[in-house]
């Protein structure tokens, strides 16, 4: 048995806790595995709960989601084609992905990682479950910037499912920015420190892999936060929970992805037609 030590911050305090769990997980895009913590199936219900954010869940408690709709037309939202999608992470477990292909949805990402000590116990079903689906799939990071330097968890990312290939079926990893589930709404950092952080992270992801992060946010949250332009290097996932996208943050012209949804799990629209999809898990940068 591998025992993992997690630092968690509870307001000014650090919480140093060891789980015991096994988990292998390449950082090769297409390639993972996951091993049951120790304990069962109640273990890993714990270690989930405890430990993992949902993307855009933070957004979802101070945003709110007062007019979340069920479904977007893109006729309804002035773009010409676009592609339904999904993300998920440990909270959803082994899903079902002929039910989700069923429903018309073509993309996922996965969450890998978050911070420098949380991997996703149900990484490797829903990664490569998707994939054999005929998903195009990627894997997202949940930032946590007090903790470690933006090379580090871009590092543990790349290191822990978040890797990328041009095979028409990665889609590029995903750099979940949006508010601390621990304190301070920036963590801490200035707007300057905090775009130096993500800049971090961005460019020793594009160096590992040759290609730049995705960057989920609020317009809310990165108005607040963040006082960089990102707009010529990463493309934009938004999440705004109502029946229009609204303003983008910062100098971004266009969004890439629009997360609209949590219900009944997070959906998100893909600004495109499918081959315009598959464009973007092609090309390097």
């Amino acid at each position: 048995m591998n025992v993992l030590w997690r630092e968690r911050r509870r307001g000014s305090r650090s919480v140093v806790v060891a789980i015991s769990v096994i988990l292998l997980v390449t950082g090769l895009a297409g390639t993972a595995q996951a091993t049951t913590p120790a304990g069962g199936q109640a273990a890993i219900d714990a270690y989930v709960k405890k430990y993992d954010h949902p993307m855009g869940s933070q957004i979802r408690k101070h945003e709110g989601t007062a007019q979340m709709p069920q479904t977007v037309n893109p006729a309804d939202i002035g773009i010409m084609a676009s592609v339904e999608g999904i993300d998920v992470s440990g909270h959803q477990g082994n899903v079902d992905w002929a039910a989700q292909w069923n429903a018309g949805r073509r993309f996922v990402w996965a969450k890998a990682t978050e911070g420098t000590g949380y991997t996703n116990p149900y990484f490797a079903q829903q990664y490569n479950g998707s994939y054999s689906q005929g998903f195009i799939r990627g894997a997202y990071h949940f930032a946590l910037p007090d903790v470690s330097s933006g090379a580090a968890q871009a590092d543990y990312f790349s290191s822990n499912g978040g890797g990328w290939s041009g095979d028409g079926r990665t889609l590029p990893g995903a750099l979940d920015m949006e508010y601390n589930p621990y304190g301070a709404t920036c963590y801490g950092l200035s707007p300057a420190a905090m775009t130096a952080w993500i800049k971090d992270f961005s460019d020793t992801y594009k160096a590992r892999w040759n290609k730049y992060p995705a960057i989920y946010t609020s317009t809310s949250w990165w108005s607040q936060c963040v006082s960089g332009d990102f707009s010529s290097t990463n493309p934009l996932w938004v999440a705004r929970y109502a029946s229009a996208v609204g303003g983008l943050p910062n100098a971004w012209d266009t969004y890439t992805v629009w997360q609209y949804s949590s219900s009944p799990i997070d959906q998100n629209t893909f600004n495109g037609a499918y081959d315009r999809l598959q464009v973007f898990a092609t090309n390097h940068d």
